[in-house]
């Protein structure tokens, strides 16, 4: 063979891998821009905290994600994904026990990888024309100074008085209500030697309002309808109101507390809750509309959960995985990096 044929050949292998290449490239290119677009169903304090997370990863990955997130209280979430025909990729709920009300669409794992916690919100407006309630901040803001026991005593009598209105979220749709009930049985035991003194004085004079979820007393807070409100402290940070800074044995958001919280329980029409450290979760239903896409986000997530430290929110490293069945394999090679550990059942 002379060289002008060895040339001729060489130039034509040259042309095909090329045109390979160049398939291969815009196959890819094609099944990226074509994936299904991910939903998220977020609990309705982190909308903006999920809204952040879905941009960045599709700014990594190219997958697209449907935004707004779908926000809501994390249990009434939890009911409209167990229902039938609902699109959902990922559920990221602000409740451990919203998991199991998943029903037939529970995984049976979910994972913890931010840290919040309660506090009690306020703006300028919602106290201006109620003397209680500039009394109270004056108690709170004395015992937020100097930690004295009998400051925050007078605080809680008058925010459970009935002479001020109180947000306080429907338990079994939002799991910030629950959390509220239980604020009240912790500081009662602290505060008073009795765990349910502040939260008899409360359902006793009517203090309490409900919404189906925090984030719809924002507007009567800001109005003046009601004086305070119980709320996540990175949701208040985030919507610009004012508030308490409770102490950690109160503001469930201390993992050193996680035992002692644990010693107060409320009753939902679905069962007993305990009370736990404020902690976001993430985990995929069984009818999630695209799995593999579902997996690349909770890696995501864990992996870069700092991207939350501008919302106020503590990245947890590692991140805790809570399971009662056997995890994904992917969830159990993130186990095995020591990007997660275990953190017992669901």
């Amino acid at each position: 063979m002379n060289k002008w044929a060895t040339i001729g050949i060489i130039i034509a292998v040259i042309v095909i891998i090329g045109a390979f290449a160049a398939y291969y490239l815009t196959a890819k290119k094609t099944t990226t821009t074509s994936k299904t677009p991910m939903i998220i169903y977020v609990a309705d304090a982190y909308v903006k905290e999920a809204c952040c997370l879905g941009k960045c990863f599709s700014s990594a990955t190219g997958i697209p994600v449907t935004l707004p997130p779908k926000g809501g209280g994390s249990f009434a979430l939890a009911h409209e994904i167990s229902s039938p025909d609902t699109e959902v990729t990922v559920f990221v709920p602000v409740a451990l026990s919203a998991v199991p009300d998943l029903g037939n669409e529970n995984p049976g794992w979910a994972i913890a990888f931010v840290a919040d916690q309660l506090t009690i919100a306020y703006t300028k407006t919602s106290i201006a024309n109620n003397p209680c309630a500039q009394k109270a901040l004056q108690y709170a803001q004395e015992a937020m100074k100097t930690g004295n026991t009998t400051d925050w005593y007078e605080f809680y009598s008058i925010l459970t008085s009935g002479k001020v209105k109180v947000g306080i979220s429907n338990p079994n749709t939002d799991p910030a209500g629950f959390r509220a009930w239980i604020n009240l049985e912790i500081a009662g035991y602290c505060f008073a030697h009795n765990t349910y003194c502040f939260y008899n004085r409360m359902l006793k004079n009517q203090g309490n309002v409900t919404e189906c979820n925090a984030a719809e007393f924002v507007s009567a807070l800001d109005a003046g309808k009601i004086q305070f409100l119980y709320i996540y402290r990175s949701a208040a940070v985030a919507k610009g109101l004012e508030y308490i800074q409770l102490p950690a044995q109160l503001d469930l958001g201390s993992v050193k507390y996680a035992s002692f919280y644990a010693k107060f329980n409320y009753t939902l029409t679905s069962g007993l809750v305990k009370g736990s450290p404020v902690y976001l979760f993430i985990t995929i239903p069984k009818n999630t509309n695209n799995y593999n896409e579902a997996i690349d986000f909770v890696t995501y997530v864990i992996e870069h959960s700092s991207i939350l430290k501008k919302f106020e929110l503590c990245p947890i490293s590692p991140a805790i995985l809570f399971n009662s069945t056997v995890v994904p394999s992917q969830i159990a090679s993130l186990l095995s990096e020591g990007k997660l550990v275990e953190g017992g059942t669901l």
